[in-house]
């Protein structure tokens, strides 16, 4: 599985990604500060894979998110789709062919939908906009993505306070699929719906992957859903990255102590496996990321500081070709 993952082309390539944002002391005055949500990331997303990003809530992974998308424009850093500039795009016509290709699955499948559309016309809506069907097909193509996602045709004439969290959720799914793309980001996908949904979506989203030669970029703060779902995983801590590596690595052989605390948290249903694990409980406080520390940004937290971990920021550090740990342990 490793030699076939390294031979993948590469679809997404994303260099020091930085997103700050101003911090204003009134709503006119001037810059108190900046607040770093995304600080200097780099990964590679490969053709047909699914790379998960994991982390604690404001640790920046959907930050990240928005900005490959172009919904925020990022404050320095390179990001190459399919060996084209994404940042240097400027012209409409450019960026309606790059977002066709790259779509989003929003987290709340309710609020992502106009509840003053039918399904018809939330589905239809991508066709019209870029007009690559002709508008006797359009509704065909509309029960095509339906059925697609376990939909029926009825269901088309609905407004979307009519279904369940997971059927909206299909309806999302479908609505992303509508223009072929080659890259979608699952922006915390199932955490809004039930444990059985979940499970129901998830495998949905591998059948539709499967099928299609999808590659997706999966949030989610689940460790378990992010297991279950991914190839490879990048671990973020305050909008930097501080592990990444293959499923396997990151989960069987954890190097940072950030990722080994994570890991740790997760629910185990076995009392007896339970009993065995050890669960790390972190302690002390964590930065602002308007107030980075100077060193280490897990060094308040981290329980096998070092003095140097103060002062400087530990470079990444290969393991294995794969694996690449942001840690002066390593």
């Amino acid at each position: 599985m490793l030699e076939q993952n390294l031979k993948k082309e590469v679809l997404l390539d994303v260099l020091n990604l930085k997103k700050h944002y101003p911090i204003k002391k009134r709503l006119f005055g001037k810059s108190k500060g900046i607040l770093k949500a995304v600080d200097g990331v780099s990964f590679q997303v490969k053709k047909g894979e699914t790379f998960g990003i994991v982390g604690e809530s404001g640790c920046g992974k959907s930050t990240t998110g928005m900005c490959l998308l172009r919904l925020t424009d990022p404050t320095s850093g390179e990001v190459t789709f399919n060996n084209k500039d994404v940042l240097a795009t400027k012209s409409n016509k450019e960026m309606q062919d790059y977002r066709r290709n790259v779509q989003i699955i929003f987290q709340d499948p309710y609020s992502s939908l106009n509840p003053k559309h039918t399904i018809r016309q939330i589905i239809s809506e991508p066709f019209i906009i870029n007009r690559i069907v002709k508008k006797k097909e359009i509704e065909e193509r509309v029960i095509s993505l339906l059925r697609l996602v376990g939909l029926d045709d009825y269901h088309m004439d609905r407004y979307p306070h009519e279904f369940s969290g997971g059927q909206r959720q299909r309806i999302g799914i479908a609505r992303a699929l509508a223009l072929n793309p080659e890259l979608i980001i699952c922006d915390e996908p199932v955490s809004a719906l039930d444990v059985s949904i979940q499970s129901q979506i998830l495998n949905l989203l591998k059948s539709l992957q499967e099928q299609f030669n999808l590659t997706y970029i999966f949030i989610s703060h689940d460790l378990s859903v992010v297991e279950h779902i991914s190839d490879r995983v990048a671990v973020m801590y305050l909008g930097k990255i501080v592990e990444m590596g293959t499923r396997e690595q990151i989960f069987n052989e954890p190097k940072h102590p950030y990722t080994k605390a994570l890991l740790s948290s997760i629910p185990v249903a076995d009392p007896g496996v339970k009993k065995m694990k050890e669960r790390i409980v972190l302690e002390g406080d964590l930065p602002s990321p308007s107030d980075s520390p100077r060193g280490c940004y897990f060094y308040s937290r981290c329980p096998v500081k070092m003095e140097k971990c103060k002062d400087i920021y530990p470079t990444p550090q290969q393991v294995t070709p794969q694996h690449q740990v942001s840690c002066h342990l390593i």
